[in-house]
């Protein structure tokens, strides 16, 4: 294009020239960085019809054999039950686990229990020869003979008094003897119902004048028999370790877990808890935590945690390993996915395929809470009843971005 050249000799022709240029020089501009439209939609259009019918980015359609590697099903509710796991060991229930001493030194002369025997509170486990049990009785016996002797005493005293022969001093003497050896006699009395003699057999020692050899050792409590350390002959000491028998009420066991530092203040006292024992892989035992430790191993940095376990049928055998899971926190019911029907993109977002026709597919970018028992809480991008692949995305997401080749 030429641009005419004015006259300088007349500035109004010099000012309408440079108009014309800079409004020449602007189209041009415009014209190289702007193409038509309608160069654009030809430009766009160039792949012809096939264009128009592409797919959307985020759809697949599976063909019938594919069908088997997935499964569909309508989304629904689940219960999400939250729990920490660890490992312990059972137990038996300490405060139910009694181990019998004898009270006072002697021999054993007889046992009348086995280990595993189920006895009664009260029942007799084993006899012993103590010397401080035949002390006692020989001084019930002296201490009744006493009082017989001094009971005899003031009567003869009492009608001598009334007859005046005997003064007022000799009178109350035989009174003061009468009352102590009453008083010796409850304090004899006291001394052998120590050694679990009951009221009934007291009276006896004293009916008979006879001393009894056996001192009886009897069962705290009903439980079964844990432990027996006891046979005839053997010395036994007050609280010397082992006891000669262990006794324990088995209808309840200790599980003690070990949990981590970090886990320690999500757990209460109270709170339900499930174990399992590889003896019994289909059984469920449950309980509630009982008493939590306040102090960490500086080895392993873990706390105990107490639990106490129902076993009625007795099947837990202290030792078992044991794994716990603790619900640290109330169940919660909401839309779920199984973690099969959730795929993670590159982007790190979490993807699920639905469907209405069982043939087509689309992808939905979903918000998932934290996975428990192979279920994805969904937080937003789902809704309840609609049907999205529940097991095989990958394989979905795969023929999206990896089509097979021809």
């Amino acid at each position: 294009m030429r641009i005419p050249v004015p006259s300088l000799k007349n500035p109004a022709s010099v000012a309408m020239a440079a108009l014309a240029a800079v409004v020449v020089i602007g189209a041009l501009t415009y014209l190289t960085f702007h193409p038509s439209s309608g160069s654009a939609a030809q430009s766009s259009s160039g792949g012809g019809t096939a264009g128009a019918t592409a797919p959307v980015a985020d759809t697949v359609e599976l063909q019938p054999s594919q069908l088997g590697a997935i499964h569909i099903a309508p989304l629904g509710d689940h219960e999400f039950a939250y729990r920490k796991r660890a490992v312990g060991i059972i137990d038996f229930n300490q405060d139910l686990n009694v181990q019998v001493f004898t009270p006072y030194q002697g021999r054993i002369l007889r046992t009348f229990a086995d280990l595993g025997d189920a006895v009664k509170r009260g029942q007799v486990l084993f006899t012993i020869e103590s010397p401080d049990f035949l002390a006692a009785e020989s001084n019930l016996i002296a201490a009744a003979a006493t009082l017989d002797q001094t009971a005899s005493a003031l009567q003869r005293a009492v009608k001598l008094y009334a007859a005046h022969g005997i003064d007022q001093n000799d009178y109350e003497a035989a009174v003061a003897n009468q009352q102590t050896a009453e008083g010796a006699l409850k304090a004899a009395r006291n001394a052998v119902a120590i050694f679990g003699k009951t009221p009934a057999e007291i009276a006896g020692i004293v009916a008979r004048r006879q001393v009894e050899p056996e001192l009886v050792v009897r069962s705290p409590i009903t439980g079964r028999v844990t432990a027996r350390n006891a046979a005839p002959g053997l010395l036994e000491q007050p609280g010397t370790a082992p006891a000669p028998y262990a006794v324990a009420d088995l209808r309840s066991k200790w599980m003690v877990a070990n949990v981590t530092e970090s886990d320690a203040p999500l757990f209460r006292a109270g709170q339900p808890v499930e174990a399992s024992v590889t003896a019994y892989p289909s059984r469920t035992f449950t309980g509630t935590i009982s008493r939590l430790g306040r102090s960490l191993d500086p080895n392993t940095h873990r706390v105990v945690v107490r639990c106490e376990i129902a076993d009625p049928n007795d099947e837990l055998i202290p030792g078992m390993l044991a794994s716990f899971a603790i619900q640290v926190r109330k169940p919660l019911t909401s839309l779920a996915i199984p973690v099969n029907g959730v795929v993670r993109n590159g982007d790190g977002s979490f993807a699920a395929w639905v469907t209405t026709d069982r043939h087509r597919f689309t992808q939905r970018i979903v918000q998932v809470g934290e996975a428990l028992d192979g279920q994805y809480p969904v937080l937003a991008g789902l809704k309840r009843g609609e049907l999205a692949v529940t097991d095989g995305a990958v394989f979905v997401s795969n023929i999206l971005y990896a089509p097979p080749s021809d």
